[in-house]
């Protein structure tokens, strides 16, 4: 990519764009999960179908997030995003769509497909935006991916409330998440390939780099699925807490989520990513074991938000630490992206298969034990600190090109 220079009021106007871009991702996502039940019952399919075809939005994502790097270097990162979010707002519309099983796993396909590889384009623009501001902003960020998401989830949720057919819900917005994506699509940066720089690889293995720091992130993203869905069950089954209180928990953990990564920026710079990320895996494993050891509602609501305030800049910063750790950051990107994402479809799972063959107990302590992992390991995102010089492809210190 050419490392053009851009004028630090258009940096400022670019880090706004990919924020809203980052809520605008989020809200599809919002919008789609609570109106789950809705489009199992118009498509006819149990709960082992369902299951079935809610791994093939993971699947899809995998498959195509090594494309985003050829794509945004045919053209330019500006086009790249607005083309690529436009695919994944309009892909809300599918899954509603699907009469069957078979329809259904292909919607999800495409829409997993489309989130990926949009995903990995706005994370790299935040890179490039972080390393031009010289200060840490993916942790706030992904915090606007949680915001949309929760303003999806609540528009969803009332539009269940009010008995509205998701075709409908979903059709209108995703028209409403075009046109702000589109809108947000016009102030980002646009990086344009250099004249002679050879394109990336439609495939490619991920460097051994982002392997090690998608590990990372695993951990981090298992321990956040097993939270949010299963934390409200643990208090229910476990603590024969009242469905109300068990509920609350869950969006207590999401809250706090949210919370600290808005506000984890300042913490980054402050600490940097390998200290920050230490003492989140500390907060995280003491939270697990209050959750495997306490035996009271309280103390595992305790341990819940201190689970989410552990892992809620982990995700984040090993993003970051991908765009700074090779030649080639789109594709550290998207294996980063890919490992988290697979962490994210097969935690719920198996938190659940564990359980049935001893406890939900047993199960949350192998996610303490993850969480443990955040804090032993936290030394591989050490790219993420920007006062190490950024490894570039020649000249660039650019993605070529994705939360």
């Amino acid at each position: 990519m050419t490392t053009e220079s851009h004028a630090p009021e258009e940096v400022r106007r670019a880090r706004y764009a990919v924020a809203a871009v980052f809520a605008v991702h989020g809200a599809v996502t919002g919008s789609f999960a609570t109106r789950v039940p809705w489009i199992q019952d118009h498509a006819g399919v149990g709960a082992g179908q369902l299951g079935l075809a809610l791994a093939f939005p993971a699947l899809g994502a995998s498959l195509a997030m090594p494309l985003a790097g050829r794509i945004t270097h045919r053209f330019g990162t500006r086009s790249a995003l607005r083309g690529l979010l436009a695919l994944w707002t309009l892909a809300l519309v599918l899954p509603a769509l699907a009469p069957n099983l078979p329809t259904l796993c292909l919607a999800l396909f495409v829409y997993g497909a489309t989130a990926g590889m949009s995903d990995v384009v706005m994370n790299a623009l935040g890179v490039e935006v972080e390393n031009r501001l010289d200060k840490s902003i993916m942790s706030g960020l992904h915090g606007m991916w949680s915001v949309g998401a929760l303003i999806g989830s609540a528009a969803g949720t009332l539009a269940a409330h009010l008995g509205a057919d998701a075709r409908v819900h979903h059709l209108l917005a995703a028209a409403v998440l075009t046109a702000a994506g589109l809108v947000a699509c016009a102030w980002v940066l646009d990086l344009q390939p250099a004249a002679d720089e050879e394109p990336p690889p439609r495939f490619a293995l991920p460097p051994r780099s982002a392997l090690l720091i998608g590990a990372v992130g695993f951990c981090a993203v298992f321990a956040e699925g097993a939270s949010l869905d299963w934390s409200a069950v643990y208090l229910r089954d476990q603590l024969e807490t009242s469905a109300g209180l068990a509920a609350a928990c869950t969006t207590g953990f999401t809250l706090t989520m949210a919370v600290v990564r808005l506000a984890g920026d300042r913490v980054v710079d402050r600490f940097g990513a390998v200290r920050t990320v230490r003492v989140s895996g500390v907060l995280a494993t003491l939270g697990g074991l209050l959750i495997v050891l306490g035996g009271h509602p309280a103390v595992a609501m305790t341990g819940f938000a201190l689970m989410g305030l552990g892992i809620a800049v982990v995700v984040p910063l090993c993003f970051a630490a991908a765009g700074r750790s090779g030649s080639n950051p789109s594709l550290a990107i998207a294996g980063v992206a890919t490992i988290t994402y697979t962490s994210g479809l097969v935690a719920p799972g198996a938190i659940g298969g564990l359980a049935q063959l001893t406890s939900l107990v047993v199960s949350f302590g192998l996610v303490t034990v993850l969480a443990a992992g955040l804090a032993a390991f936290a030394g591989v995102l050490r790219a993420g600190d920007r006062d190490r010089p950024v490894i570039t492809r020649r000249d660039a210190a650019v993605p070529d090109r994705h939360s």
